[in-house]
């Protein structure tokens, strides 16, 4: 037997299920075959009035009351050999006087199975009246025993019922369970009685006819299944097969089993399991360039790390060997200025690898940008610096306008920005940070007035420990500050690129989209 996930067995439950229980309706209207009965009753009646008015118009004797019996005979012999019926005359005593039984080639010999002896025929016996019972053949609701009434009609209440003048019907089941339906009206002109005619069905036609129909729509519901079961497990491989490589997939991916296992493409599917397979490629890919990028970032690290700490060990082993002050104090000096790079690639590299994860879970809100630059300047005017340097805030921006962000987030990314101007600007040189408004965009840029950026290096300034700068500042810079500020601004939704101004020196350019105050 195949194996099938439980996405295939919940979708052939679920079928057969709508299937069981529309055939279980059908069968259950018609359980008790009510339509076909009454519908066989009332046929019965109506050939029974018509062979009994037939009789009394042409095999009474009106002046004696009586029936003429040798003339009802052929009459009933002829008018009853057509249908599947038993025709019995009763006179007004009760007593029988014609029996088709007798009379047609079809009832002359009469074959009865015998009550089953052996155990496996009773068993099958107890099996059909069950079948029968359950497809509403035969109802397990007992009905009234059938029996020979021999010559006395007026043993059945419908004979009995019939000779006061009123047509009357009855069902019961023969010692076999088989339903036979039985109609008696009274042969009678104007209001004298000259006997009963009784109809009665040979035992079993009524089943044979509910078998017949039980038997087609079992036949139905078995290619009904067939199809149901087909159509199932069509479906199932079109939604569960492909659900179940992509999980296959995503376990291989998670496990790193194999390598890089790649998720399964569906391109001929314009679906939902056409666009998750899409999605789950899209962010495995995703994952895969992180991974790499978190490779690198160690990488990276590894190797800035290392320099410094070469330097350090150079200058503690030669400290040991230094013979005079001045040389030791010189050793110390180097000793604290690589202790202090390593301190600062730590911090900076602590704040690069918390960055991602601090991005995607804070929210950004509207950010009043005048204000946020109009005070950060004004902190840089009251702090004494290293570089006599003067800050310059050209705002233009309209009043109220917001940018979406966070307020600390972006100050990191002007600050960053405003450090590293000045690093670059000469003594008495002058940091310029303009800000205005380019339809939905606010612009903000930062100009110094140093040697500017090479002309290979306007994009690769935004790398990961780039740092060329003059020799007096090396070492007072990771080379992160540009990576993050890119990295801030675009988790913001905006971008941050670099350029050289023509009178000479850095632009560095913030583009933000403009949020709602």
């Amino acid at each position: 037997m195949p194996h099938f996930s439980a996405l295939t067995w919940r979708i052939l439950a679920f079928n057969a299920l709508a299937l069981i229980v529309l055939v279980g309706g059908v069968i259950l209207v018609q359980v008790t075959g009510r339509g076909l009965v009454e519908e066989r009753l009332n046929s019965i009646q109506e050939q029974a009035n018509i062979v009994a008015g037939t009789i009394a118009q042409y095999a009474t004797d009106p002046d004696t009351h009586t029936l003429r019996v040798d003339e009802a005979e052929p009459l009933l012999r002829q008018l009853i050999a057509p249908t599947r019926l038993r025709g019995r005359l009763y006179l007004p005593t009760g007593r029988l006087a014609i029996d088709t039984r007798n009379l047609l080639a079809r009832n002359v010999v009469q074959s009865q199975e015998l009550p089953a002896l052996d155990t496996v025929t009773q068993v099958k016996e107890w099996f059909k009246r069950l079948y029968d019972g359950v497809m509403g053949v035969r109802p397990f609701a007992s009905l009234e025993p059938y029996y020979e009434a021999g010559d006395d009609g007026r043993v059945y209440e419908e004979v009995s019922s019939a000779l006061t003048g009123t047509a009357d019907s009855a069902e019961r089941v023969d010692d076999r369970n088989r339903l036979v339906l039985s109609v008696a009206v009274p042969i009678q002109r104007f209001t004298a009685i000259y006997g009963v005619l009784f109809l009665s069905t040979e035992g079993g036609d009524i089943d044979d006819i509910l078998r017949a129909e039980r038997a087609i729509l079992l036949q139905v519901f078995a290619v009904a299944l067939l199809v149901m079961l087909l159509s199932s497990l069509y479906l199932a491989g079109t939604i569960a097969e492909p659900i179940k490589r992509l999980a296959a997939a995503a376990d291989r991916v998670r496990s790193g089993m194999g390598g890089r296992g790649d998720i399964p493409n569906f391109p001929e599917r314009d679906d939902e399991i056409g666009d998750l397979a899409d999605s789950l490629k899209s962010m495995t890919a995703g994952l895969y360039d992180r991974i790499d990028a978190i490779e690198r970032f160690a990488a990276d690290v590894a190797h800035e790390l290392k320099n410094p700490l070469t330097s350090l060990a150079s200058a503690v082993e030669m400290f040991g060997r230094a013979k005079d002050d001045e040389s030791r104090a010189r050793l110390l000096g180097i000793i604290r200025g690589d202790v202090k790079r390593i301190d600062r690639l730590i911090t900076d590299i602590s704040d690069a690898s918390r960055l991602d994860a601090e991005l995607s879970r804070e929210a950004s809100q509207p950010v009043a940008l005048s204000r946020l630059l109009s005070t950060i300047i004004e902190i840089y005017r009251m702090t004494d610096g290293d570089h006599a340097v003067e800050f310059e805030l050209r705002d233009q921006l309209p009043p109220g306008l917001m940018v979406r962000g966070r307020d600390e987030r972006l100050g990191q990314v002007f600050r960053n920005l405003i450090d590293n101007a000045v690093s670059f600007s000469p003594a008495g040189g002058t940091v310029t940070v303009t800000a205005l408004r380019r339809e939905m965009v606010a612009r903000v840029t930062v100009e110094d007035e140093g040697p500017g950026i090479p002309a290979d290096n306007v994009e690769s300034i935004f790398e990961r420990f780039y740092t060329e700068r003059p020799g007096d500042t090396f070492g007072r810079n990771s080379g992160l500050g540009l990576s993050i500020a890119r990295q801030i601004i675009e988790g913001a939704g905006g971008r941050i690129y670099a350029e050289n101004r023509e009178s000479g020196g850095a632009r560095l350019i913030v583009e933000l989209p403009v949020g709602q105050p």
